[in-house]
């Protein structure tokens, strides 16, 4: 069911996912949830290894479950993608809060999509979601902007976040591993970044650190912000060190990780959506940012 490192993870505080309904096949709930869906996130890795972060779009229906153990998705694969290839996708409705998650391997692959063979397939909790509502729209992509710095933009694109999702992979060769895809969410500037290096609280979640327990078998990961009101993209990589008793928590969190930057990609006007706000989740509410922090620090 979990790997050794997610299991090390949950040892290391004192935790325990044993009661995760993690199964090897997807309940039909789930498979007619993914064909309901506009937009699905994706893991892939890079031919270097590492892992990236994208999303797809397509109208409802491009995301299609034949059989328990099987995806088809109609759209250009992302990054990396290949026959045998591992790839982890998060199902998410924002206007509801509704999210599943399936992890397998890329069995067929052609110019008009990819099929999935779903090796992992459980749901999460709606926590630290914030609500939106998607309209349809034209959408004109530039090519990849490649940065060498975070500059002014891609700097205000992730204090303003209010949600990011990031792909991880377990360490070559684990029992149960591949790779995954997870969402992240909170109040805007609860991503700090301090130099070259973004500063992430980890929040209360399902207890099964999918995330933290493959970034402790393989410290790169790739994350994933979207600027819900032009439709940039910005895809991040880096190597990852987790704080497990950090000194500097936010209120809710109960650990840090700090992503230091390798790579940093811009791709203009390509979420083809007009969204908007709904509400943030209870769970976000009871948090904090690093701005209210340094202000009661202050005082």
């Amino acid at each position: 069911m979990f790997h050794a490192d997610e299991l090390t993870a949950q040892a290391l505080v004192g935790q325990s996912g044993n009661s995760a309904a993690i199964r090897p096949f997807m309940p039909d709930q789930h498979r007619d949830f993914f064909a309901t869906l506009p937009y699905l996130f994706i893991a892939t890795v890079d031919r270097r290894g590492w892992p990236i972060a994208s999303v797809l779009t397509g109208a409802p229906g491009f995301v299609q479950s034949p059989d328990p153990t099987t995806l088809i998705i109609t759209a250009r694969a992302a990054e990396g993608a290949a026959v045998g290839a591992e790839v982890g996708l998060l199902g998410l409705d924002l206007s509801n809060r509704r999210r599943n998650r399936a992890n397998g391997r890329i069995t067929a692959l052609d110019e008009h999509g990819f099929t999935v063979a779903v090796q992992q397939s459980f749901g999460n909790c709606p926590q630290y979601i914030q609500t939106r509502r998607p309209e349809p729209r034209a959408a004109l992509p530039g090519a990849a902007e490649r940065l060498a710095v975070l500059d002014d933009d891609a700097r205000r694109l992730i204090t303003a976040a209010d949600t990011f999702f990031v792909a991880s992979r377990s360490r070559a060769g684990a029992a149960n591993g591949g790779l995954d895809m997870s969402h992240r969410g909170g109040r805007p500037r609860f991503v700090d970044i301090r130099d070259d290096t973004l500063v992430i609280p980890d929040f209360r979640g399902n207890r099964y650190f999918n995330t933290l327990g493959n970034l402790l078998g393989d410290p790169r990961a790739g994350l994933l912000f979207i600027d819900f009101a032009s439709g940039d993209l910005l895809q991040l990589q880096g190597l990852v060190t987790i704080d497990w008793n950090a000194d500097a928590k936010l209120e809710g969190a109960q650990r840090t990780w700090r992503l230091r930057l390798e790579n940093v990609v811009r791709r203009r006007d390509t979420f083809p959506f007009t969204w908007a706000f709904g509400d943030y989740a209870p769970t976000t509410l009871a948090t904090g940012t690093w701005a209210t922090r340094a202000s009661s620090a202050s005082t």
